[in-house]
């Protein structure tokens, strides 16, 4: 029996890692030109600050009032969103422009739910959402998924060990690739 749950150990790693070539990095990008929207939605999971930039940035520009900081409190006891916020008004973005929200997050779906139950607070209808370039295609199925209510437009907040695209030339860009897509698969199987 033991021999058996090997074997289809074995199988399920070989079909995943066929699935994850398949994908390629590619597929894990889905970004749009930004557009007027009613908030800038920028979410967790970025310790670079290359995010919450992106996201003010889009504010100095017109795109949107406010930017809606999700982040949950693993840092040090720290929330993400706080830390973020603070980063962005080191970098000379005004503090009153971000809207920081607190709450426990375990994925980006449990983001996804507490991000558009406080963007319908607010009375968000458009939104633009915000994350590393890499993530947008599974962010923004997630967020639609959760919020078919509320429409979202992605724009890539762009990383720098992405390589715009070029993942495979460094080994952050290929560890960055690798567990991007394996939680695409999870997530387009459901896991």
């Amino acid at each position: 029996m033991t021999v058996k749950r090997g074997v289809l150990a074995a199988l399920a790693i070989v079909i995943i890692l066929g699935i994850a070539v398949a994908l390629s990095g590619r597929e894990l990008v889905d970004s749009e030109a930004p557009q007027k929207a009613d908030i800038v939605a920028v979410i967790g999971g970025d310790y670079k600050g290359n995010r919450i930039t992106k996201a003010a940035e889009l504010v100095r520009q017109g795109y949107a009032p406010r930017v809606l900081v999700s982040g949950a409190g693993s840092q040090y006891g720290h929330f993400e969103s706080d830390l973020a916020i603070a980063y962005a008004v080191e970098k000379g973005y005004p503090r009153e422009i971000f809207v920081a929200l607190q709450y426990p997050s375990l994925s980006t779906a449990d983001e996804a739910r507490a991000v558009a139950a406080r963007m319908r607070q607010m009375g968000v209808h458009k939104y633009l959402l915000v994350t590393s370039d890499f993530h947008t295609a599974r962010a923004t199925r997630v967020f639609r998924r959760e919020a078919p209510d509320l429409e979202v437009h992605p724009v890539a907040a762009p990383d720098p060990d992405w390589n715009n695209g070029r993942w495979w030339v460094t080994r952050e860009g290929r560890k960055t690739w690798f567990f991007e897509t394996v939680k695409t698969v999870a997530e387009r199987l459901g896991i």
